[in-house]
Order: C-alpha cells, then structure tokens, then sequence
C-alpha cells in the first residue's frame, strides 16, 4: 500500500526479509527477531490492522491518527509511545511536521505526517552496521530520533542567518516598521522551533533510565547523545532569542532616536520662525506712539535685526545637532 513505505524483519541485526501487514504474526515469535515498519500518513483502516497485529492502545492509535501532537513519551504497558516534531528550512520558512513511534520488545513502528524527510537512508545506515542494529528496536529508535534531532541545525543555521541580516539593516539604515515586523516574525519561527525541541530534553531523559526494560543497558549511551544534541540545539534557540530580543530593544531604540532628531529638527525651525513672527507681531499692533515707524532707517534695521538672530540660532541650533 501506498502508506506502507517499508516493512522488514531483522533477525540478528541482518535484514531476514520484507514482508506484508498480514505475515507479521509468524515473524514476531521468532527468537532474536524484530520488525521494523515504515508508515506514512496511514489511513485509520491502516492504523487499526497495525493496531491488531501488535496490541497497541486505543489512546495512542487515536493520537497517531490526529496528528497534532506535542512531543512526548507515553507507556502502554510494554509499548512506548514517542511523538517528536520534525523540521527543515523551506527558503525563509519552516516546515514541520511529526513522526510517531510505537516501540515494543520486538518491534519499531515510525509513523510520519506532514513535512518530514525520508528515513530510508537511516534505514540503509543500519543494515551496513548489523552488529549494532542486533541491539534491536531501540537502536533503530535511536538512530531515526538521531535524524530528526539533526535537522535542527541547519534549521538554526537558517534563522541565525536571518538574524545577522536583521541586525545588519536595523544598524546600517534608517530604521523602518518593516524591520520591526521581521523580527517579530523571527521571533515566532523561534517559538515553534523551541516548543519542538524542549520537551526532547524530557524525553532522552526517560529513555536513559534504568527502570526501562525496553532500551538495554548497552542501547543507553545512544540516546545519551540524542539527549546532548538535543541540549546544544536548545541552548542555541536560547541564544537566538536572546540575541533576538536585544536586536527588538535596539531596533525600538533607534526608532525612539529617529523620533527625537524629528522632534528637534521641528522644534530649531520652530524657534527660528518664531523670531520675525514675534517681531511682526509686535509692529503689527496698532499703536500710533511707536516711534521708530517714523524712522528712515527702522525698516531696514529691523530686516537686519531678523536675519542676523535667525543666522545666529540657525548656526548653533546646527552646531549642536538639532538641525
């Protein structure tokens, strides 16, 4: 079936054969033997034969089926259930999408939605190195988990690269609601990222502990290395945001600077003009006892007057950067 991409059995880390749905109840009794099936978006008649075949809870066949999950790690029993949130840079956005897990003693059941890279060449890296893959599913948990935490770097990569672009215009030009407007949306891109990758933390944590039958304790040290990826990406998210939240702050600065200069440019006109405003005003009053109208020269000294006060607060209203 279409939604079927792969399903194998592995017996002693070596691929033993392909089979269909129907075969896998012969396949699961055998000793030192595991199957490993590949679903993509699988229909809800899918899900409720994967359902019959391996005994999995209503609960989790009802979240596989949604789709919209947050990351998690949830026990049925002796099966696990693992959403992880998966991404990848498409030009300036993130797509992501998620992938399911159903992991049992002798079995691995990765589901994928939405947006999501291939897991065939995880799958192909596993079949070279037999010696590792007869750890069992746990192993070929980890190295799909691995995968998918590993998409996240270049996804940081993107958005740092965005940022550095933002930080570059918000100081090189004239600060512009546009900019203010990118960094917000940075900042959301952020959120989701942080939202994916948090709770991955909490679960390697649960994996590695001693209480758990169905990661051995030789499978252990792999999903300590999900777990430091894991950590490196969050603290990176961490520093974007913060780096982000000081660009905001600086960006709002430098509007609230720009408004300023405006406000001291109107404000140095505005007192310049004042002068032959008030001077006119003062000769504009109808009053007969002003002598210096009868003067020849009141004319052209109060001309004189005008120029010479407004040149004069022209040069230090630019002097002292108001103009």
């Amino acid at each position: 079936m279409d939604c079927v991409v792969n399903c194998s059995a592995y017996a002693k880390g070596r691929k033993a054969a392909s089979a269909d749905i129907e075969d896998l109840g012969d396949l699961l009794v055998e000793p030192d033997t595991f199957v490993w099936i590949g679903l993509q978006e699988p229909s809800d008649n899918m899900l409720k034969r994967i359902q019959l075949v391996f005994g999995l809870h209503d609960l989790a066949i009802e979240d596989a089926h949604r789709a919209h999950q947050r990351p998690k790690i949830e026990a049925y029993g002796e099966i696990l259930f693992i959403v992880l949130r998966t991404a990848q840079m498409n030009g300036h956005m993130i797509d992501l999408g998620e992938t399911h897990f159903f992991l049992g003693k002798n079995f691995l059941i990765t589901i994928r939605h939405g947006s999501s890279l291939s897991y065939i060449d995880v799958r192909a890296r596993c079949e070279s190195t037999p010696h590792l893959l007869q750890k069992g599913p746990a192993f070929a948990l980890y190295a799909v988990m691995d995968f998918i935490v590993d998409q996240y770097f270049p996804v940081i990569d993107g958005l740092e690269e965005q940022l550095a672009i933002l930080e570059d215009r918000i100081f090189e030009e004239t600060s512009k609601r546009e900019t203010t407007q990118q960094i917000y949306v940075l900042k959301r891109k952020l959120l989701e990222v942080k939202r994916s990758v948090s709770p991955l933390i909490d679960i390697c944590n649960k994996l590695m502990r001693f209480d758990l039958s169905l990661v051995d304790e030789e499978t252990r040290p792999y999903f300590r290395d999900v777990y430091d990826h894991a950590v490196r990406i969050n603290e990176m998210v961490d520093n974007a945001r913060e780096l982000l939240s000081t660009a905001l702050e600086a960006n709002l600065s430098l509007v609230s600077i720009s408004q300023n200069d405006v406000s001291k440019r109107f404000a140095g006109w505005a007192a310049i003009i004042g002068v032959p405003t008030m001077i006119a005003g003062i000769y504009g009053m109808n009053f007969k006892a002003m002598p210096e109208l009868e003067w020849s020269y009141g004319y052209p000294l109060v001309l004189a007057s005008i120029i010479g006060t407004c040149g004069l607060m022209y040069y230090f209203f630019r002097r002292s950067g108001w103009l």
